[in-house]
């Protein structure tokens, strides 16, 4: 575990260089970018929580106690959420440095994948808990690389305690996390995220489009019952008119 003699110990002109980025994912590894970046629930996610001066949605970057040129050891979560943070030195840093944050993310996920989903279960729960990190959460499309499709971890007394799932019936499990205050949910193999004030997913680009599609033929609709209406009253003019002719 990483003592505030090791944060001590880091010498300055270190702090001051990036961490360099994370290794390429190989194409086994690429869930993670099709359940939260290509569908846009990282972004929608970040829209939601809001604050982004001082609230930091990311993900795939490396997640370090302290500024290092020694990346054994070092983790880089799917998605990683902090409140209360500089999200300016995140992005400077090019990595998540607890030390110069003051403190650790407040949530971190990992998407299964078959080249990291024992790694997942059996490493970095203990690393994560080590960090300080109130909860950690796993989703798994289908099972097989977790062993579960969703799971939950909150940190009690410096370990980790799992979160309760609700199934609510064929295709739908779901947990509460309490520092987002949300619900996640592993619905028909896609990690939705749930807002309970409201009982409201928050969408996806796919999610967006089809509301687009939905108001433009609406509107269409609408246009067109107004044409009609138009022509009949045009109609019942032009009879008028040549009745009283």
């Amino acid at each position: 575990m990483t003592t505030i003699q090791d944060i001590a110990a880091v010498s300055q002109p270190d702090a001051l260089l990036p961490m360099p980025d994370p290794p390429e994912r190989t194409p086994e590894e690429m869930s993670g970018f099709n359940h939260l970046s290509i569908t846009g629930s990282a972004h929608f996610l970040a829209m939601h929580l809001g604050k982004p001066e001082t609230t930091l949605v990311a993900g795939e970057h490396y997640l370090a106690p302290f500024p290092t040129r020694e990346m054994a050891g070092i983790k880089f979560p799917d998605l990683m959420i902090a409140f209360d943070v500089n999200p300016e030195a995140y992005y400077r840093s090019n990595a998540y440095i607890i030390s110069e944050q003051g403190k650790p993310p407040d949530f971190v996920l990992e998407i299964a994948s078959r080249a990291t989903g024992r790694a997942d279960v059996l490493e970095k729960p203990e690393a994560y808990a080590a960090l300080g990190i109130p909860e950690y959460w796993r989703f798994d499309e289908t099972g097989r690389y977790h062993g579960a499709r969703l799971e939950g971890d909150r940190l009690v007394h410096g370990a980790y305690q799992p979160i309760a799932i609700q199934e609510l019936g064929e295709g739908t499990l779901q947990g509460y996390s309490e520092v987002l205050n949300l619900i996640l949910r592993w619905e028909d193999g896609r990690l939705r995220w749930y807002d309970p004030a409201t009982g409201r997913h928050i969408p996806t680009f796919e999610d967006q489009t089809a509301r687009a599609h939905d108001a433009e033929a609406a509107l269409r609709t609408e246009r067109e019952t107004r044409a009609a209406s138009e022509a009949k009253i045009r109609a019942l003019e032009q009879e008028l008119g040549r009745r009283t002719s």
